[in-house]
């Protein structure tokens, strides 16, 4: 009888570790292909608005934007027209006499 209960700790035992080990292979595993993506490295992001730098950003502080038609019906093209204030990290803009954060897809595009 206690050779049985003894055998049963012991395949407890070793079944734990083979789940440690499990984890640890996996915790590896995820480490290396963060690091092979590029995530890994400072200023390195999934999103690819936050990697763009200042020059490549789509507006710029002073630069005027125009909502586009569906957004803003009823309204001429002058009145849907605001000066974009300060952009965003995230590639957000706030703008002049305009409440909020505004995305590209909100503006029509530049001609």
């Amino acid at each position: 009888m206690r050779r049985k209960r003894l055998k049963r700790r012991w395949s407890g035992a070793l079944a734990g570790l083979a789940g440690l080990a499990g984890l640890t292979a996996g915790a590896v595993g995820a480490t290396l292909l963060l690091r092979r993506r590029g995530e890994a490295r400072p200023g390195g992001s999934i999103y690819p608005e936050y990697k763009r730098r200042a020059a490549d950003r789509w507006a710029r502080p002073g630069m005027e934007v125009t909502f586009r038609a569906e957004l803003m019906p009823g309204r001429s093209r002058s009145e849907r027209n605001f000066r974009v204030a300060e952009v965003l990290p995230s590639g957000r803009v706030l703008l002049e006499g305009f409440t909020g954060e505004h995305t590209e897809t909100e503006f029509e595009p530049i001609r």
